[in-house]
């Protein structure tokens, strides 16, 4: 296996970019380089990482030659552009953005879910790492697939501004503190206040009237576990400053009961599982997810009315499992 001498995190002074360099700082590929790349009006900023000032480069002007691995986490319109040039001159990237998730020759990767899809897999290459919100629940359906095959999913989201960027979370902090003054609050990041409120609205409506993030839900999830799933997705946003909840409803080919759901679950890899009577049946955002590599999963209940319908809670930090984290284990699947 290929060891990554030198890595380089492109957008590294965004929110996720700076999710990955926690990750690298601790326990990832510790005995790597690290090259730290941005836009232009992020040049010369120093970025303390392990104990060593690092100079941020403009990727404008980067050349990839000497860099065996890259994270992109600087969104679409960089990557379309940056990745393939990074890929031509020898660099395997995994990419956190939306623009080659759905490209039929460029892997779809959930480690715990599909790691197969690597096997042979020509570098270098380009990786694309999925919707936060569709990692968050592959890595439990997979295990509740395999066992009992899952034929529909109902899902809604519950999406925190931290999905969003910097400025949704600042948003969020100068409402608050708006409401309590009693100002009136006028919203720039999203169509309407998020302080005090809920809005199904995660990205750009399509065509068929759900949202982006709806439609990842469903695209991803056919190409990643199993495109004969009907899936049907309600994504909210919320006042939570970071960690996705998930409510899930899934129908199953096989009968099921809790309890089989339950074991299926704690030998699953990536899990933590809540199962008991009142707080330790469920895991919150902010008590359990946020800061958590693992997902956290709870109030599994099996339906009411039929032995093939069974309801569970997912819980993730969206900026470690839901990205940086999960292109991190994406790479170790390549690299020492």
């Amino acid at each position: 296996m290929k060891k990554a001498n030198n890595i380089a995190v492109v957008g590294a002074t965004g929110m996720v970019g700076q999710t990955f360099l926690k990750i690298l700082e601790k326990n990832y590929f510790q005995e790597s380089n690290v090259t730290l790349l941005a836009s232009i009006n992020s040049k010369g900023k120093e970025v303390v990482l392990r104990g060593q000032n690092h100079i941020v480069q403009d990727l404008a002007e980067f050349d990839f030659s000497n860099i065996d691995l890259a994270f992109f986490s600087a969104g679409s319109s960089v990557s379309s552009i940056y990745a393939p040039k990074a890929e031509s001159q020898g660099c395997v990237v995994v990419d956190n953005s939306s623009c080659f998730r759905y490209h039929d020759d460029i892997p779809l990767v959930v480690p715990e879910v599909n790691s197969h899809v690597l096997d042979g897999y020509e570098l270098p290459g380009i990786i694309a790492n999925p919707n936060c919100s569709t990692i968050q629940m592959l890595v439990v359906l997979k295990p509740i697939h395999d066992e009992f095959v899952i034929e529909r999913i109902d899902v809604t989201t519950m999406q925190s501004v931290s999905g969003t960027g910097k400025k949704a979370s600042e948003e969020l902090t100068s409402q608050i503190d708006a409401f309590s003054k009693g100002i009136e609050i006028n919203p720039s990041v999203y169509a309407k206040p998020i302080a005090f409120n809920a809005l199904p609205h995660c990205g750009d409506f399509a065509e068929n009237r759900y949202t982006e993030e709806e439609n990842k839900l469903v695209k991803e999830t056919h190409k990643i576990l199993d495109s004969n799933i009907e899936v049907a997705a309600t994504c909210v946003r919320v006042p939570v400053y970071n960690g996705h909840s998930e409510s899930v409803h899934i129908k199953t080919a096989k009968p099921l009961t809790e309890e089989s759901v339950v074991k299926a679950l704690r030998e699953a890899p990536g899990l933590s599982v809540k199962y008991g009577a009142a707080e330790v049946d469920y895991p919150t955002a902010l008590t359990d997810g946020d800061g958590e590599e693992l997902v956290q999963v709870g109030r599994i209940r099996k339906d009411l009315w039929s032995n093939n319908r069974v309801n569970i809670w997912v819980v993730a930090d969206n900026l470690l499992k839901g990205a940086a984290l999960n292109s991190i284990q994406i790479a170790e699947l390549l690299f020492e």
